[in-house]
């Protein structure tokens, strides 16, 4: 018999999505668990604002460069057994990290902790499109990039509360303890995958690696999803990266342990991300795409007026639309590929996002020292634009069908 694929209200349904939930969360805190503290790494290791930066921007160029490799791995020895080997290893290098006390130790860590956090994004959501009935694939897509952003947002609050009294070491150092924690929960629950047969277990050769990588590639509609991870992710990061230096000056003059509980806004992502989702499955994934992007830039645009409240409420805007237009273009990608390209589609959006991630997340602080935050917020809007006219360009029109 055919496996059809879990539905919700399954058992197997919901290990699958709270256990990529935990993987979510051992994840991206840690990835992100060094940009609350951005501001002790530059006072303690007396470097500047976007050489502190390239702390969260190492780890995102590891998995960026890593994501690719690891689809190749998962498809050889299978989804789960590969996100399993990423997250364990990532975890050994995030209890390490800590510990280094100048600047090009820690970046090459954080390099090596990135690499292995590439095993989740690159094939988490193949992994879904696999397991989940193909109608719910959509809301599935949109509940594991929820369980993200609760990773993110716990990263970024353990390690800058921690670390406002113990020091940026300790902070990331116990969002390191509670990432190993959460890849426990996530072995412990994530079922064993039956819609895909690893490499090593068939008979027969399927496509190789350059074929399955070359589908994609020759896609239009996949190369404007790249760009929305490329831009809006770039966008996203450089935001929070600089943020918390903004609101240390003037005229907030805010304390940094008040900074540190802005990154609450994280939550907008978890509420809009599941929602942006089952919307996309019931009106069709192009529209709610194009108005979290207009959801995103309106937001950007309220962070340039000097009230903390309207910063705030900027804020939750900006993450709202970007976990929006994030869940329906990553969900989008694998199903809108070639079933035997999945992984590989997948990867190259996940590349493409922390490419973005990594180029911009440092760039843009170029920006922020340089000129001014007016200029910095002109930025975050323009690629804001650019993400939405290539999805206007490429995506109008697709039928829900296509993903």
């Amino acid at each position: 018999m055919t496996f059809s694929g879990h539905a919700p209200g399954s058992r197997e349904y919901r290990r699958l999505i709270i256990g990529l939930f935990f993987a979510g969360i051992a994840t991206f805190a840690q990835l992100y668990s060094a940009q609350a503290v951005l501001p002790q790494i530059s006072a303690d290791l007396a470097v500047s604002p976007a050489t502190a930066a390239l702390s969260v921007s190492a780890a995102t160029l590891g998995l960026a460069l890593a994501v690719i490799p690891w689809s190749t791995v998962a498809d050889r020895i299978g989804r789960v057994p590969a996100m399993a080997t990423g997250v364990l290893t990532a975890t050994l290098f995030g209890l390490v990290a800590p510990l280094s006390g100048e600047i090009t130790v820690l970046l090459a860590l954080r390099f090596a902790e990135g690499v292995a956090l590439g095993a989740v994004p690159a094939v988490a959501l193949a992994y879904l499109s696999e397991e989940v009935e193909g109608r719910h694939a959509a809301t599935a897509a949109g509940s594991y990039i929820a369980g993200t952003t609760v990773g993110g947002l716990l990263g970024r609050i353990v390690s800058g509360i921690v670390g406002e009294f113990g020091g940026w070491q300790a902070g990331v150092l116990s969002v390191a303890v509670l990432c190993a924690a959460a890849a426990v929960l996530f072995l412990w629950l994530t079922p064993r995958a039956r819609g895909f047969v690893p490499g090593r277990l068939r008979d027969v050769r399927g496509p190789g690696i350059r074929e399955r990588l070359r589908a994609p590639l020759r896609s239009t509609l996949q190369w404007a999803l790249y760009a929305q991870g490329f831009l809006l992710m770039g966008a996203f990061v450089a935001v929070y990266n600089y943020l918390g230096f903004h609101l240390s000056a003037e005229p907030f003059d805010l304390p940094s342990w008040l900074v540190t509980l802005l990154f609450l806004a994280y939550l907008s992502g978890t509420v809009s991300s599941p929602w942006a989702g089952a919307l996309a499955s019931r009106v069709g994934r192009f529209p709610v795409l194009l108005v979290s992007i207009g959801v995103m830039a309106a937001g950007a645009g309220l962070l340039l007026v000097p009230v903390a409240a309207v910063v705030l409420g900027g804020l939750l805007l900006f993450t709202a639309g970007f976990f929006g237009a994030h869940a329906v273009a990553s969900g989008w990608t694998p199903v809108a590929a070639d079933p035997a390209s999945r992984a590989q589609a997948s990867s190259l959006y996940y590349f493409a996002y922390y490419a973005g991630s990594s180029l911009f997340g440092w760039l843009l602080g170029l920006v922020f020292g340089a000129a001014s935050w007016s200029w910095f917020v002109a930025a975050v809007v323009a690629m804001c634009a650019a993400a939405a006219l290539a999805a206007w360009s490429a995506l109008r029109g697709v039928p829900t069908g296509r993903g």
